[in-house]
């Protein structure tokens, strides 16, 4: 059904070798329109693209030439490197977009693909023309993984974002939507989902969780990237509580923007995709966001 969401307003699955050890798998235009803007869709953890982006497609796709790619040991990305980090994640990304002739692209990236949007941004200012960060730790530090265990009452934060009981995955849910409807939902099902879209490449995704670079209490203090910056939160967000979405503002100073989405948590994009993607495309298309 996701696939043909896609394919109905335009896009169109590719699979590209990046370099001689990347392969990347990325929905793309079907026909490039020269009068739009070319916008990037950043996936989180867990589930691939298709899962995380599908309320978007569809009215992005009128506005802007849209490209949604699967992060490497997400969907069809793989590669044979060893490298592991949100930076490699990026460079691997720019490697995509040369590829396919994309010059200059506006990302948005949401929770981990926010971790990846930042590097992007910093790595490549020539490329990047604006930044969405949505409900991504990016000034997130090791005592907000301990605090969100405790929470989750879990051993590892891998345990809880690749979660491999139906127990688990309703904790991971209760504290990612703000009204989950899981709770009615029978555990075949659950189980399902988690063998669709949790084993696959676990042990793979587990090492990209402890390559993390940016914050994290890194030595390393957080880069400023000089771009125009909206910063998109759910107001109960509990995997990154909403005062990392002001420290981040406070960090980027003037050069960004910052929504708080009520009655949302950590998924605004999906709990609330039109008000959402009235923000995002208002803030792109160089409109004063529409604040809910």
């Amino acid at each position: 059904m996701l696939q043909r969401a896609f394919v109905y307003v335009g896009l169109e699955s590719n699979l590209l070798d990046v370099d001689d050890k990347t392969t990347m798998h990325c929905w793309t235009p079907k026909k490039w329109d020269a009068n739009k803007q070319n916008i990037i869709l950043i996936h989180g953890f867990g589930a691939n693209a298709m899962w995380q982006w599908y309320p978007q497609v569809k009215p992005f796709t009128h506005s802007f030439n849209v490209y949604v790619p699967d992060l490497v040991f997400f969907g069809g990305s793989t590669t044979k490197s060893s490298e592991r980090s949100d930076i490699f994640q990026a460079e691997s990304l720019m490697k995509m977009l040369k590829r396919l002739g994309v010059n200059k692209i506006s990302v948005i990236g949401t929770s981990y693909g926010g971790f990846v949007a930042y590097n992007l941004a910093y790595l490549y200012p020539d490329v990047v023309d604006k930044v969405v960060i949505a409900s991504s730790g990016i000034c997130a530090q090791v005592e907000d993984n301990i605090e969100l265990l405790k929470h989750a009452n879990m051993p590892k934060i891998s345990d809880l974002l690749l979660p491999q009981s139906p127990a688990i995955l309703r904790i991971l849910t209760r504290l990612t939507v703000y009204k989950s409807p899981i709770t009615i939902i029978p555990n075949f099902i659950l189980n399902d989902f988690i063998q669709t879209l949790y084993v696959e490449n676990r042990a793979q995704k587990v090492e990209l969780l402890e390559g993390i670079t940016v914050g994290r209490g890194c030595e390393s203090p957080l880069p400023v990237i000089n771009k125009d910056v909206l910063i998109v939160w759910g107001e109960h967000d509990q995997i990154f509580p909403v005062d990392k979405a002001f420290q981040l503002k406070r960090h980027l100073a003037d050069q960004a923007e910052l929504v708080v989405m009520k009655n949302t948590s950590h998924i605004p994009h999906i709990e609330k995709p039109q008000v959402f993607n009235t923000i995002v495309k208002d803030f792109l298309l160089n409109y004063k966001p529409s604040i809910p």
